[in-house]
């Protein structure tokens, strides 16, 4: 007796065993991420019944599919049986899937079984009919359909294992390819299976009565939605799964981030403040229990400052990590090197304490960092002053050593720069006064602690011809702070050229105001400091400046001292004609106290030669030879049609040898103290209203006649 076949119902047969196959795949995949724990033996109990039931659908659509003359049914319990067998044997390949190795000997052995297995689940579902009399195999059929049971396990088992990782590429089109290959492989051992059965004759089926084909339909459906559900519940665990671990790797960048903020610099990478101090602390409890004694160098960047007004933070941060590199290769492994905030870096050498290794390092250190750097094609070289101490010598905590080696660096600052100094206690009442200095320094404009004076400047026949702009600063604790204190540590720092900004655009905001209020025209004259001469297109910078504060070059001069402009005498002789090219005139101050020669003051060609104080005191105090000094001064600058002003200027006998020498100018506390801004304006104002002179009156005031 034979019977036929559905074909819609066998491409269905078949496209169920390659959705189960697909979903054994992913269940496979989704297994092998988890830990072993209990959440994993559900999934794995879960996804063995939703791989059976697959297999249990496939093989009964396919019995819907085959059609005898006879009416057809299913022992309930038989066929229950079958589905528990390709349950069991499903979870056993999933566990074999999902094992950390596979091996040959396990996959051979491990095949067998499952193949065998599923070849059971079939022929159990086939007794399930209780044909009468019992269905007969074809014997080469049979074997055929259990090998190709076998090897469908084998091809299932080792592609589920190496398909499992998500993270390869081209993933689901794999699994596709893998899912058809298996599917078909299922469906061939099932209708091979069919194809071994033998009907006898006038065979009945003894279940006829039990399960109908349309209740196996009903069940075969439902069954098939649970493996559609399995699928799509794997599917959005994994994505849950994924986007907690993308959220916990995000936490834990988030984490380290913070702990790099913590603990790292982020412009150089070096550890920061915070890192270096538990490192020294750490230290400091080593050097207890060993007795080995420990180094701290703090350094600091000679001029930096100003190369980052002139050039731009962005280049200032460049040049930071240009040094910053260069200064780890100065290093040992075991030493420390952080970078405390902006231009400021320590080194922390382990185990050192001699002076003579000290020192062989810290010559090194400035050799090294002195090579050139090059910040947006400018090609810069870069000092340091470097300040040494010693634990336990030069203090006993990590604050402690800290500051003994920031007072040996101003220290080394002071006396000369890109040079190193070890602390020694002479240093601490000084160094104490500069730091505090230096501390203040940049907090000074901020606070308003800073302030400007005028000192007049006038003719001999006693007309107003200008003034000298000069800052004053009051410590708030410190109180008043001499200009020659605190204007050679700004140098040393950097802080010189915010400082001399700060001058400029407070004398062109009082000449904007005094224009305002109907007064005199007067020229302001602005000392200028050798840090800025050396700052490339600072003439460029400091035109800008006063063109955009709506002031005209012709009301401000700049001052340069005799001793500043012979340092570098052709460069500056450049930077002086830019000034003069841009409409400033130029100031040669403390004439007499330098090297200057004839040669360059014709170079130079400046608008004012200004005697220093020194000379101008020798009128009274030197007699004739002081008077001859002063004489040929001025007779070389009118020689050279530069005005001559003569500072310092005390005394009516001075005042009056100057007239006879036809100095052009004077300036002094005879004519006038530094007069604060509102003391000028009303001085403005009394010129403006007489064009008398002032005339010469005790305790050095000044009045209007």
């Amino acid at each position: 007796m034979h019977g036929t076949y559905n074909y819609s119902l066998v491409a269905l047969s078949l496209a169920v065993a390659i959705l189960a196959s697909y979903t054994t795949l992913d269940l496979a995949a989704r297994i092998s991420m988890l830990p072993p724990s209990r959440r994993q033996s559900y999934w794995l109990m879960g996804g063995a019944a939703s791989m059976g039931i697959g297999i249990w659908s496939m093989h009964f659509i396919g019995m819907l599919a085959f059609h005898m003359p006879i009416a057809l049914g299913y022992d309930r319990w038989t066929t229950g049986f079958s589905l528990v067998i390709a349950i069991g044997v499903s979870h056993f390949a999933l566990h074999i899937m999902t094992a950390d190795e596979l091996g040959w000997k396990r996959l051979l052995f491990s095949g067998i079984l499952v193949g065998a297995g599923i070849a059971a689940m079939h022929y159990v579902g086939m007794e399930a009919m209780r044909m009468h009399p019992a269905i007969v195999y074809a014997p080469w059929l049979f074997c055929v359909s259990i090998a190709i049971a076998v090897a469908a396990s084998w091809v299932a088992i080792w592609m589920a294992f190496h398909l499992r990782d998500n993270s390869k590429s081209h993933l689901v089109p794999k699994r596709l390819g893998a899912s058809l290959v298996m599917g078909v492989a299922v469906a061939g051992m099932h209708y091979t299976a069919m194809a071994a059965a033998r009907f006898q004759q006038g065979s009945i089926c003894g279940a006829e009565k039990e399960i109908d084909p349309q209740w196996l339909v009903i069940a075969v459906t439902v069954a098939t939605l649970c493996i559609l559900g399995t699928l799509l519940v794997s599917r959005l665990d994994l994505r849950f799964a994924e986007q907690t671990e993308r959220m916990n790797l995000s936490l834990e960048q988030a984490n380290r981030q913070l702990l790099t903020l913590a603990t790292r610099d982020i412009l150089t990478g070096m550890p920061n403040r915070t890192s270096y101090m538990e490192r020294a602390a750490e230290a400091i409890r080593k050097a207890k229990e060993t007795g080995r004694p420990f180094t701290v160098m703090f350094m600091d960047l000679d001029g930096f400052k100003a190369v980052n007004d002139s050039l731009g933070h962005s280049a200032g941060d460049r040049l930071l990590k240009e040094f910053s590199a260069q200064l780890m290769r100065c290093i040992r492994r075991e030493d420390t090197v952080a970078r405390l905030g902006g231009d400021e870096f320590v080194l922390l050498l382990e185990g050192l304490g001699e002076p003579q290794e000290v020192e062989l390092i810290a010559k090194g250190v400035l050799s090294r960092i002195h090579e050139e750097i090059c910040v947006d094609g400018l090609p810069l070289r870069v000092t340091a002053s470097i300040g040494i101490a010693t634990y336990p010598r030069d203090g006993d905590t990590v604050e402690h050593l800290l500051k003994s080696a920031d007072m040996a660096m101003y220290d080394a600052k002071q006396n000369g720069r890109n040079t190193f100094r070890f602390f020694d206690s002479a240093m601490s009442d000084a160094a104490t006064r500069t730091l505090k200095i230096y501390r203040g320094l940049g907090e000074a404009l901020a606070k308003k602690e800073m302030s400007l004076v005028f000192q007049p400047k006038f003719g001999l026949d006693r007309v107003l011809m200008g003034a000298e702009a000069l800052i004053r600063w009051k410590h708030p604790e410190m109180g008043n702070i001499p200009p020659l204190e605190f204007i050679s540590i700004a140098e040393q720092t950097g802080l010189i050229v915010e400082l001399c900004d700060w001058v400029i655009d407070e004398v062109c905001r009082n000449l904007n105001q005094w224009t305002a209020d109907g007064l005199p025209r007067v020229k302001v004259a602005i000392n200028l400091s050798p840090e800025q001469l050396r700052l490339p297109g600072y003439v460029e910078r400091v035109s800008h400046r006063i063109a955009s504060a709506g002031v005209k070059p012709d009301q401000i001069m700049f001052e340069i001292t005799e001793t500043v402009a012979m340092r570098d005498a052709d460069r500056n002789a450049n930077v002086i004609r830019q000034f003069q090219k841009a409409g400033f005139d130029i100031a040669i101050d403390d004439f007499g106290t330098g090297y200057s020669s004839l040669a360059y003051l014709q170079q130079f060609r400046v608008k004012q030669l200004k005697i220093d104080r020194f000379f101008t005191n020798g009128l009274d105090s030197d007699g004739e030879e002081g008077l001859a000094i002063v004489a040929k001064m001025i007779e070389l600058a009118h020689s050279l049609k530069m005005i001559v002003v003569a500072e310092g200027v005390e005394t009516a006998s001075q005042l009056k040898k100057l007239e006879q020498l036809e100095c052009d100018e004077v300036q002094g506390f005879l004519l006038g103290r530094p007069l604060v801004e509102d003391d000028f304006k009303q001085l403005l104002e009394r010129f403006s209203k007489s064009s008398e002179t002032i005339r010469i009156v005790p305790n050095l005031a000044i009045a209007l006649s």
